[in-house]
């Protein structure tokens, strides 16, 4: 028998590789002869980036970024196996949670030190770029990304305006003279599940703004600053961006990338399936194991377990989901090709309790599951 585990992280338990290596213990307790393969996997959100380089085996690399509030942060970043591919998480230069909640400023919060991971990318003589933006902290529309790539943003007086998403209520002009021009060169990939525009009832501030601590006053500040930055980009760079399916993803760092990185959005989890020429590394198998924190309505749309079974369908291999929990809708996913679906915890218990002993809890789980595909198995006989 021949299994793959091919999970997604439990968000605040364990990583994508550590679910996976907790399956590979559960299925063994069952099938000690199995040939087991482990293929952590993630939709362009936290993970992505351990996913690609585990899987590719590529390499890791730890670059000092600033956070959305300009100060120093480490952040992880990678080149894939082909030496020429570069992965990175906006999240870990100008994510959410870089920043302490008492200290969230949405208004001000940059993605300059995402710019500066994709220049550490283009130094390391990458020529293309693939960008999971989930977890964001900004609202900035990616000019701070941009700023860090050389672009410059300027007001009436001729002054750079300063960092964060309000500064563009008084932009004037943008100059692109100085815009890394490596990136003519450079294919670069948005990984994301986000289909929000820029600005409207719809958009960056008015959909996301709140979770990053936005009050009402604040999402209308910055969703009109938004609006007059797009009719500035319109004029200068020559697109209207906000047209544009999920250029509101991240705080509008979708729309910086489309502008002037020239990038290309697509659906998180099939760009990293793709990127991980995932269809020959399960084509040979009898069953994949996937798994998620959460399990609802919205896995059905575009997430990690239903790329898989996708995938998978077309091997006509099962695919079984493991989940952190069950919500509202999770039976969706059993009309997107996921075979069955369970939940990890035994019994009701707290998230923190869950969470705490998440390896333990998926470790039996999975033994539980191959249980009944033992007893499956005995009856087809």
């Amino acid at each position: 028998m021949h299994i793959i585990t091919a999970p997604d992280s439990f968000k605040g338990s364990l990583t994508a590789s550590e679910v996976a290596t907790a399956m590979i213990i559960g299925i063994k307790r069952v099938f000690p002869t199995a040939k087991i393969d482990k293929i952590p996997i993630a939709d362009g959100g936290e993970g992505t980036v351990e996913a690609l380089i585990t899987a590719t085996k590529g390499k890791f690399i730890e670059t000092i970024v600033e956070n959305p509030l300009g100060k120093p942060v480490k952040a992880l970043w990678g080149i894939l196996g082909d030496d020429s591919t570069a992965v990175i998480e906006m999240a870990t230069a100008s994510g959410l949670l870089l920043i302490a909640e008492k200290d969230r400023n949405v208004r001000l919060a940059s993605t300059y030190g995402t710019g500066q991971l994709i220049k550490a990318a283009l130094d390391q003589g990458a020529d293309r770029i693939i960008i999971g933006i989930g977890g964001s902290a900004t609202n900035d529309g990616g000019a701070g990304m941009a700023s860090a790539l050389g672009v410059r943003f300027f007001d009436a007086a001729n002054q750079v305006l300063a960092k964060g998403g309000a500064a563009l209520a008084k932009l004037d002009h943008i100059d692109m003279q100085k815009l890394d021009s490596r990136l003519i060169h450079t294919e670069i990939l948005i990984a994301s599940d986000v289909n929000n525009p820029l600005c409207g009832e719809k958009g960056a501030s008015v959909v996301y703004g709140p979770q990053k601590g936005a009050t009402p006053a604040i999402v209308k500040e910055l969703d009109a600053a938004l609006a007059h930055y797009n009719e500035i980009a319109k004029r200068d760079v020559g697109i209207d961006v906000n047209s544009m399916t999920g250029s509101g993803a991240a705080g509008g760092l979708g729309a910086g990338l489309i502008l002037f990185t020239s990038g290309k959005m697509k659906n998180g989890i099939e760009l990293i399936l793709a990127a991980l020429h995932f269809d020959n590394l399960i084509k040979n198998a009898d069953l994949i194991i996937t798994g998620e924190g959460h399990t609802d309505f919205q896995t059905a749309h575009g997430k990690a377990p239903v790329g898989i079974a996708q995938c998978a369908k077309k091997y006509h291999i099962p695919v079984i989901c493991l989940s952190g929990a069950l919500g509202n809708g999770a039976e969706e996913v059993l009309q997107q090709g996921i075979s069955a679906i369970t939940s990890v915890p035994p019994a009701p218990m707290t998230l923190e309790n869950c969470m705490k002993n998440a390896k333990t809890l998926l470790e039996n789980a999975t033994e539980r599951t191959c249980r009944l595909l033992q007893i499956g198995m005995q009856l087809k006989k």
